[in-house]
């Protein structure tokens, strides 16, 4: 008996489940009973475990030290996208995920590039190809789980913190204090999700346009979901997570694959719109109602994105290079924010953007740097897939990001430069020389170039599923079903009758027809009626 009292004693103390001890202060044991009372999901204080008080050096050590408790968390992890950066769907030949040879037309590529780019990678020390994506001791837990906001890793040294001060631009990053920030960890809040998503791309709100610093603290007119002083809801609300994967769409992995509510599943994942609000989410017999099954939610409660701070609109790379002086320059613009640099190009940005509209089945489909691409219009580098006759594909607001890019102009094929790098490397942001950076970061990724340089215009999709308007803030029905100018009015939602915006066609005729038909109707009615008092 007393051995089962232990073991039952020994893991409410792993979980901080226990009365009081004998030997603890009154006011600790206070402090630790309101903890589990104003934290929901908290079942332990990380700050009461001796393995996390010895003195640690490294990000690594402290995730050894995570590992002897979870430790499956170390497998678990290195299944997901946040650790490979592949599409989990598709075949290792394919090469899709920013691992692979996928594109964008932002900064196009890690490949040459790591040590920059991997500063949002979950993981320690990923500068090369010979990173080592089995070694568990190289996963960063504290970037999704640390709660003090102190923690941070260095831009250039691909993943790591400073191990002594150093200065990155005007701001000057310091060593975490290990023991402080292992000992906060909790279950992710916005702050730990949104310093890698909202500041995606280089910068403040450049990639997504509905992912921003702004939503850190958002208010209600921003998002009904998130909204500090309202539901506040944490990313991983929604985005459900099991064995360390969290839910949402990664290129072809749709975010969800049934459209099943909470009502019908007390289980599903709460991704989707219909997971809370159910396929009917309106009032019993309203028009919206019988829209669900055409149209996304999101396309109705999401009327504008970037909709505080300003999302990067268009990107010209074959315009960077120039320099003043001799000497790189930055020229801003509208917002406060670069419309050229000399390391860049061009670009432009905008705020209260209306979305692009395509159908959309959960889906994108990407290029990668062995597509041949046609030059002589725009290139789709990645795109939603879905059409009106796919039954899962609804229509979909999106933010597109448009760019001029370099290519292969004899191989006919997107092309990926070496940016990054150091003094005397021919990363372009130290040689200005495209050709020498072309050539260096196709020979990373392990592709030919055939020297001959120039550039194409590109289009890259984003959904739009977060910044969701209060209820009055909706998109009004004539914004789509109108004549001219409306939402609606795209060729690729084109195809189908849509009352308000389409004329002529069978369906209209016979409406018209209809209301003639009636017309007819209710003056011979009248006539009769009239003859027949008279006769009377």
């Amino acid at each position: 008996m007393m051995g089962r009292l232990g073991l039952v004693m020994a893991c409410l103390a792993c979980f901080g489940l226990e009365s009081a001890r004998a030997d603890e202060a009154p006011g600790r044991a206070m402090a630790r009973q309101a903890t589990a009372d104003t934290t929901p999901w908290i079942t332990t204080s990380h700050a009461d475990h001796d393995i996390l008080k010895q003195n640690f050096t490294s990000g690594s050590e402290v995730t050894k030290a995570c590992l002897t408790c979870h430790n499956e968390a170390g497998s678990q992890v290195m299944q997901t996208i946040h650790w490979t950066w592949r599409d989990p769907d598709s075949p290792e030949e394919e090469k899709i995920g920013k691992a692979g040879l996928t594109l964008n037309n932002f900064c196009i590529s890690i490949h040459g590039n790591e040590p920059r780019c991997t500063s949002c990678h979950a993981g320690y020390g990923w500068k090369d190809k010979s990173f080592d994506f089995t070694d568990e001791t190289k996963i960063d837990c504290l970037v999704c789980h640390e709660q003090t906001g102190t923690y941070k890793k260095f831009p250039t040294m691909a993943g790591l913190p400073v191990d002594k001060p150093k200065k990155f631009g005007k701001k000057t990053f310091t060593p975490p204090e290990w023991n402080t920030v292992a000992q906060s960890v909790a279950r992710p809040t916005r702050k730990n999700c949104g310093t890698c998503h909202f500041f995606g791309g280089g910068g403040d709100g450049v990639k997504h346009g509905d992912l921003d610093s702004s939503l850190f603290m958002p208010d209600n007119a921003l998002d009904v979901h998130m909204d500090a002083k309202g539901k506040n809801f944490d990313c991983v609300r929604c985005h459900t997570t099991v064995a360390h994967d969290i839910a949402g769409r990664s290129y072809r992995t749709p975010a969800f694959e049934t459209r099943t509510s909470l009502v019908e599943d007390d289980l599903t994942q709460k991704i989707s719109c219909e997971s809370c609000h159910t396929a009917t989410p309106h009032q019993k017999g309203s028009k919206p109602n019988d829209h669900t099954d055409k149209v996304a939610c999101q396309t109705c409660h999401i009327p504008t994105f970037a909709r505080e701070k300003p999302t990067k609109m268009w990107w010209d790379w074959s315009k960077a290079g120039v320099k003043k002086e001799g000497k790189p320059y930055v020229e801003n613009g509208p917002y406060g924010k670069p419309v050229y640099m000399t390391k860049k190009g061009d670009m432009r940005w905008e705020k209260q953007v209306k979305p692009e509209y395509f159908w959309f089945n959960g889906s994108i489909e990407t290029l990668t740097a062995r597509d041949t691409v046609d030059p002589s219009k725009e290139i789709a580098v990645n795109r939603p897939l879905g059409d009106r006759t796919d039954p899962n594909a609804r229509i979909f607001p999106f933010k597109v990001h448009r760019a001029r890019q370099p290519m292969d102009a004899q191989a006919k094929n997107l092309v990926i430069p070496h940016l990054f790098g150091k003094k005397g490397s021919d990363a372009y942001w130290k040689t200005y020389d495209w050709n020498r950076a072309v050539a260096s970061g196709m020979e990373h990724a392990g592709l030919p170039f055939s020297g001959e340089l120039a550039f194409a215009d590109t289009s890259y999709v984003f959904p739009i599923t977060h910044m969701v308007a209060p209820k009055k803030e909706t998109v009004a029905c004539a914004e789509c079903h109108t004549r001219e100018g409306g939402r609606m009015d795209a060729p690729n939602l084109a195809g189908f009758y849509m009352p308000g915006r389409d004329t002529g066609g069978p369906l209209e005729a016979s409406g018209w027809a209809l209301v003639l038909a009636s017309l007819v109707g209710v003056v011979i009615h009248g006539t009769i009626r009239v003859l027949a008092r008279r006769k009377g």
